[in-house]
């Protein structure tokens, strides 16, 4: 390719071509300056209840103070948050980052097995969990190196103990609090009133400090820890800040947070963005309950909104969204997962704006690629490099293809990950001694440097931006012994974009999908679950014996032509 960079001369006006990452030299500097210059302004909202920035401040400050006083936790230990969108959630994240602890982000619905993992691979010493979720780590926990564990419920933060919203708020995060037994707990509140008497340790943290072990599969199907340091993660908020450009104002912005915060696209875009701009952020607990979600935009003067292609559908589809005023919005940007044309083109008749779509990993903290904000309509395009990111398309033998030619997405910038936790051997296959992590994504670039997704490298399967990993699936489906052999692929979905089929060769004649259904509910979190369960006489294989997941989904791409 003649020119390397060509999407620099079609960058957005104002955009530059580099950053400048040592404008912080860890998230807890940017936290701390906000708090200081917006103190009064509202950070985070959940329910009506606002928490200021100097609120925040003064809490997460607290709970630093009791992790390094009473636990005596520091710098480089591993603190885990099982936590769905509460306020309690803000307050340990910036509480452990202010202590110097990891942050080691686990989802709320994961199954014993799943949690017991996570905590065991990252060596987490401490763990946040709501009270709904506990009786899984009760399960879970004996066989990790969990020994301290803080306890929280919903109306923890709301000003009220009991009372009809929190009831609400429980029922649509789980039906009831089942029993559970966590000895030497202590509960969230406790923790706070108790550090508030305690000295903040001022802990020197720099670029090279990992801030998150964010667990993603990667390309392979074992859950890997990628260690985000404080560097990666300033330089994304920056990268990100410099894309918003003028749009945004500092101490003025609402942007709504429906996509849980322990993802790590809710986590930099909506959490870390906002705390550079002083901005809030609106949380909604469930994004599936779309009636109360079209409430609270109601309700609030937003500015801004994240979601998934699903997430969009679901708001268009419901008939109260029609009568949301968006006329404040400035922007709704998008990832995760490709973003329908048809979607996007409803979006922007029912709102007047377009939805923004970018395009990252777990492993580039995530964002790599986003379209120009001042974009009038779907592009079809993932965009272009952000700030300071290189971006090449490669061939399998690891050289640049021709211009125009689909190839293996690599991207070199300041927001690619330190590697994975304690995995050198996983590191080496994925990020080469040049800085270049192979995404197992294949795609183009056209003249302007704008990319296009065409396939995917890998067989990860996107259930509503979420990534489920065949491997993973396979293991768990495998161990029931009424299996023999069994396959998992990505199929289309209306409504979660792709959902996982099992081919299963059954061991036991009489194994029925229903009984497969039930096992697959125990081990495994929602979203990974199987829609659908073919059993088959045998599976396609390679002539050495591997099984082709490849030639059943062409299987299933030529069920579903007209």
């Amino acid at each position: 390719m003649n020119d390397p960079r060509p999407w620099l001369a079609h960058y957005p006006p104002g955009v530059p071509a580099e950053i400048d990452a040592g404008e912080y030299p860890s998230i807890v500097a940017m936290f701390e300056e906000t708090s200081t210059r917006h103190p009064r302004r509202p950070a985070y909202s959940s329910f009506g209840k606002a928490l200021a920035w100097a609120e925040l401040d003064r809490q997460s400050a607290a709970f630093a103070a009791y992790l390094a006083n009473e636990w005596k936790l520091g710098r480089g230990d591993r603190l885990a948050i099982m936590l769905p969108n509460v306020l309690q959630y803000p307050i340990a994240l910036f509480g452990a980052l202010r202590a110097g602890l990891t942050v080691v982000n686990v989802n709320p619905l994961y199954t014993a097995r799943e949690l017991q993992h996570q905590l065991e691979d990252s060596g987490a010493t401490t763990i946040v969990v709501l009270e709904n979720f506990a009786a899984t780590l009760q399960e879970a926990i004996g066989k990790t190196q969990v020994k301290h564990v803080i306890v929280t419920s919903i109306g923890d933060q709301l000003g009220f103990p009991k009372g009809p919203l929190v009831s609400f708020a429980v029922k649509h995060i789980r039906k009831m609090v089942p029993r559970w037994s966590l000895p030497g707990h202590q509960c969230f509140g406790d923790v706070l009133r108790r550090g508030a008497g305690m000295r903040l340790p001022k802990v020197p943290l720099g670029h090279d400090d990992i801030a998150f072990l964010q667990y993603t599969g990667g390309t392979t199907g074992v859950a890997k820890g990628a260690m985000l340091t404080h560097g990666n993660m300033v330089a994304n908020t920056l990268q990100l800040a410099t894309w918003v450009g003028k749009l945004f104002v500092q101490g003025e912005e609402q942007i709504i947070t429906a996509l849980p915060l322990y993802h790590i696209f809710s986590l930099t875009v909506n959490a870390i963005l906002m705390t550079y701009f002083g901005g809030e952020n609106v949380l909604i607990i469930n994004p599936r309950d779309i009636p109360a979600f079209v409430k609270t935009l109601r309700k609030s003067n937003w500015s801004a909104i994240t979601g998934v292609n699903t997430l969009y559908n679901a708001l268009l589809n419901n008939p109260g969204f029609a009568s949301v005023d968006c006329s404040r919005v400035k922007f709704a940007l998008a990832g995760g997962m490709a973003v329908q044309r048809a979607v996007a083109e409803r979006w922007k008749k029912a709102t007047g704006i377009p939805i923004i779509e970018g395009y990252g990993l777990t492993e580039t903290s995530p964002v790599a690629t986003a379209n120009p904000l001042d974009i009038k309509d779907y592009t079809g395009s993932i965009g272009m490099p952000m700030p300071s990111t290189d971006i090449t398309l490669r061939d399998d033998d690891g050289h640049d293809v021709a211009a125009g030619e689909p190839g293996e997405l690599c991207v070199r910038g300041p927001q690619v990950m330190k590697g994975y936790w304690q995995r050198p051997d996983e590191t080496a296959k994925v990020l080469d001694a040049d800085g270049w992590l192979r995404t197992g994504d294949i795609a183009r670039m056209d003249e302007r440097g704008m990319f296009y997704i065409v396939d995917r490298k890998k067989d990860m399967i996107l259930v509503s931006g979420f990534n489920v990993y065949p491997n993973e699936i396979e293991d768990v489906v495998a161990s029931h012994p009424g299996v023999l052999e069994v396959a998992a692929i990505g199929v289309p979905d209306e409504h979660s974009g792709e959902v996982v089929k099992l081919f299963v060769v059954k061991k036991d004649p009489s194994l029925t999908e229903e009984a497969l259904k039930k096992f697959c509910h125990d081990e495994l979190t929602g979203y990974k679950r199987p829609k659908y369960i073919e059993f088959r006489k045998e599976l396609p294989k390679s002539n050495v014996g591997k099984i082709l997941r490849r030639a059943l989904r062409d299987e299933e791409n030529q069920k579903a032509k007209p």
